[in-house]
């Protein structure tokens, strides 16, 4: 059964000190739940916040990671630097990584069989930007998107993919897709993913909505069937506000 998972990514975000103290902010609030709590800040802060958080229900994860396991990739970090610090959680695909650093599913593909070869789970982000689904392109972009950097995988190696589907338009906008827009894509995404490996799959693997997810919102947005979670941006930098949506489930 797909667990419910709630993931805060802090971006470029928080100094050492800030980031030890949000945590334990968010420690001294945090409630026993059955979801999951994953938090990713950047890189010089992982093994601190891993040390802090070990064994207190909370999980870190990578912002992103590189495709090669070593080399001259000045100012890029390997999988095998992050499992060092146990760091076994790594977010892949971000619109920001695709549209800053551009970012294909090829490349992506890469990166993901690169951290599976680690034995790394993987928070795979995608989702259309304004202009698909203005033009109602947005199913075959995500389709897309999917099919590219996904579909070559086996089935064994879903146990470490978790969906996150983020409408660009609705990232760091203030606008939010409608629960109601957010469980028809969680619903396609879940249907081409049962064409391509079957309904235990498909109905195992947690899919998250990345758009502006609030504490306003959250209840209403995680009420959908097919909606398992969220990847937060900027809700997560605040411990109440983090917090009150991983209590709204």
């Amino acid at each position: 059964m797909r667990k419910h998972i709630v993931a805060g990514n802090w971006k470029m975000h928080k100094t050492h000190t800030e980031t030890l103290a949000l945590l334990d902010e968010i420690l001294s609030k945090k409630q026993n739940s059955d979801t999951e709590i994953i938090v990713a800040p950047t890189f010089i802060n992982l093994k601190a916040a891993n040390d802090e958080v070990v064994g207190k229900g909370i999980t870190v994860a990578a912002q992103n990671m590189h495709q090669a396991e070593g080399g001259a990739f000045t100012g890029e970090i390997a999988a095998n630097m992050l499992t060092d610090i146990n760091v076994n959680t790594v977010i892949l695909g971000h619109s920001e990584r695709r549209a800053y650093f551009h970012e294909s599913d090829g490349l992506l593909a890469n990166k993901v069989d690169t951290a599976l070869k680690h034995n790394m789970r993987v928070i795979f982000c995608f989702g259309e930007e304004l202009k698909d689904r203005q033009k109602n392109n947005h199913f075959n972009i995500v389709e897309y998107q999917l099919r590219d950097a996904l579909f070559h995988l086996e089935k064994k190696d879903w146990k470490n993919i978790v969906l996150a589907y983020e409408p660009v338009w609705a990232i760091g906008t203030g606008e939010t897709a409608s629960p109601e827009q957010a469980q028809e894509m969680h619903k396609f995404i879940r249907s081409i993913i049962e064409k391509v490996y079957g309904s235990d799959i498909a109905n195992d693997v947690s899919i998250l909505y990345g758009g502006s997810v609030k504490p306003s919102n959250a209840k209403e947005i995680f009420s959908k069937p097919d909606v398992d979670g969220g990847l937060i941006g900027g809700a997560a930098l605040h411990a109440d506000d983090f917090l009150a949506i991983v209590n709204a489930f």
